[in-house]
């Protein structure tokens, strides 16, 4: 009841302030000071999410969960990864993550930097010490090279510089443009008038209290029961009661391409999990057609793709 009553305040202030989603997806996220981006250190990123020699058995890459071909997601419920393991968490897409404000379901990763190196070292999914890491990519002259060419110095191949140049390349990952930009902008005929509804009664229903701003979603915490999850969330972070159950919530960018939903993927279809959601985190039952309508504004915020080809690694 008390996350009800606290997305109600919520969506008061944001009613009142004008201030949910009426910006386009930007075209560039910021950079930070200490990775500034060149296409040298972009290609590198993409040879390293790719490659997955960066695993213990050789054979999981980054893009084994985040697949081009998917929308960086894997469509399973969990993601499988060393020894066909399968994770404790569904897998959240990499398009759009440089616009978010911390990364993974609870959040415990602050920038796409910090997150570039937790997949490597997790034992269910890369399996894989930072220090045998590193020496692998020390032992192939061409990765040396490359490494040089891109930060310089005398020892330029370290897992400081594998995480910026992953993160790097995660930053070129921006799906702009999608139908509803393109309705933001001005253009009234980019979207259907059942999508033109569903936007009515995303923000009526009160969904637009969390999921909100340009990449739809405030980045917050918030405790979400779905189906057969027992998981508890950010508290494995904070190790703080109140933060028991409680997950970041999620862009909705893409997300009809991001399925199955939920941290632990126990929905398939997004008509059901706006019927979860609407139920869970809002007290009210949706009908169905008012969860079709949802859907089709949902549809509207795919966007363009970037071209990500698969690159010959050194």
């Amino acid at each position: 009841m008390n996350r009800i009553f606290l997305g109600a305040i919520a969506l008061v202030f944001l009613l009142a302030a004008g201030a949910w989603a009426t910006e386009p997806l930007p075209a560039l996220p910021s950079i930070p000071a200490d990775n500034s981006m060149s296409r040298a250190k972009v290609d590198l990123g993409k040879m390293l999410f790719f490659d997955p020699r960066l695993s213990s058995s050789g054979v999981v890459s980054c893009a084994s969960c985040h697949n081009p071909s998917f929308a960086f997601t894997d469509r399973v419920p969990r993601a499988l990864g060393h020894k066909h393991q399968a994770g404790p968490r569904n897998t959240p897409t990499v398009l759009n993550a440089a616009f978010l404000s911390s990364q993974f379901w609870d959040g415990r990763a602050a920038t796409l930097e910090e997150q570039a190196l937790g997949p490597i070292q997790a034992e269910v999914e890369m399996n894989e010490s930072l220090e045998n890491m590193v020496k692998k990519l020390k032992a192939n002259p061409a990765y040396v090279e490359i490494f040089k060419g891109v930060f310089g110095g005398r020892d330029p191949v370290s897992s400081v510089n594998v995480a910026r140049a992953i993160a790097a390349f995660e930053r070129t990952l921006i799906t702009p443009n999608s139908p509803f930009d393109r309705y933001l902008k001005g253009d009234k005929e980019a979207i259907s008038k059942e999508a033109e509804d569903g936007w009515a009664l995303f923000q009526k229903k009160g969904c637009v209290g969390c999921h909100n701003g340009p990449n739809f979603t405030d980045g917050n915490f918030y405790m979400v029961r779905v189906p057969g999850s027992t998981d508890i969330g950010r508290y494995n972070v904070t190790k703080k009661d109140e933060d028991k159950y409680k997950f970041r919530v999620q862009t909705l960018r893409n997300v009809a391409l991001t399925y199955p939903y939920f941290n632990n993927g126990s929905v398939e279809t997004l008509h059901g999990a706006v019927k979860v959601m609407s139920k869970e985190m809002l007290g009210s039952e949706a009908t169905d057609q008012e969860a079709l309508l949802i859907v089709e504004f949902l549809k509207t915020l795919t966007g363009e793709m970037p071209r990500v080809d698969y690159p010959v690694l050194p």
